[in-house]
């Protein structure tokens, strides 16, 4: 596996099971990324509507505005992705053989919903040479666990990460879950845990440091 370098990153690859699992488990690293000089992205999602993939090709170019971005936009069975189990494979395959990532974000493999939890096994599997960082989503299933990897974040990116969630993904604002004070929550609770105001938390399996 290669060593995880965040100051020398040259290429990601993002993977969610649905339009919004990246942006709402990793907008604030994608912020951080956004300011990386000629950083290479591969965005990849297993499912999505025509309209939700669009709502997805947006965020993408909002939170990382100077990235080079290519696409992978599937549409899988939203909610059926494990009974599809070999056509995830190949996408998470494909996405591994488009480009040699130096850092690979998805979601966690304790993940209480099917489709992430399936996505976040085929990592491990896939991406072989690649560091991988697992976000977390919040939702009714009550599956937020501890993580061992953050991301301080400052007050004035936490706000800029709420505000492209809301532009970025208006399909989504009537949700019961889908508030402010819900990503907010989530970021203070973090940050208490890095001693940061607010963060984002990720769990790493696996990780080589070099000095």
């Amino acid at each position: 596996m290669s060593a995880l370098r965040l100051a020398g990153l040259r290429a990601v690859t993002l993977l969610g099971a649905h339009p919004d699992d990246i942006e709402i488990g990793a907008g604030g690293l994608l912020l951080a990324l956004g300011a990386v000089p000629g950083l290479r992205v591969h965005y990849v999602l297993l499912t999505g509507a025509p309209d939700r993939q669009a709502e997805a090709r947006a965020a993408a170019a909002a939170f990382l505005p100077a990235a080079r971005l290519s696409f992978a936009l599937h549409a899988l069975p939203d909610g059926r992705v494990p009974a599809r189990w070999a056509a995830a494979k190949r996408i998470i395959d494909e996405a591994a053989r488009r480009m040699d990532a130096d850092l690979v974000v998805a979601p966690g493999p304790d993940d209480a919903h099917q489709d992430h939890r399936t996505l976040a096994r085929l990592v491990a599997t896939s991406f072989r040479r690649s560091p991988a960082l697992h976000y977390e989503i919040p939702k009714w299933d009550g599956d937020l666990g501890r993580r061992n990897v953050y991301l301080p974040l400052s007050e004035e990116r936490l706000r800029r990460k709420v505000e492209l969630l809301n532009a970025c993904y208006p399909s989504q604002k009537d949700r019961e879950w889908w508030d402010e004070e819900v990503f907010r929550g989530l970021a203070r609770l973090r940050g208490v845990e890095c001693r940061s105001r607010y963060a984002e938390a990720y769990r790493c399996d696996k990780v080589v440091l070099e000095p």
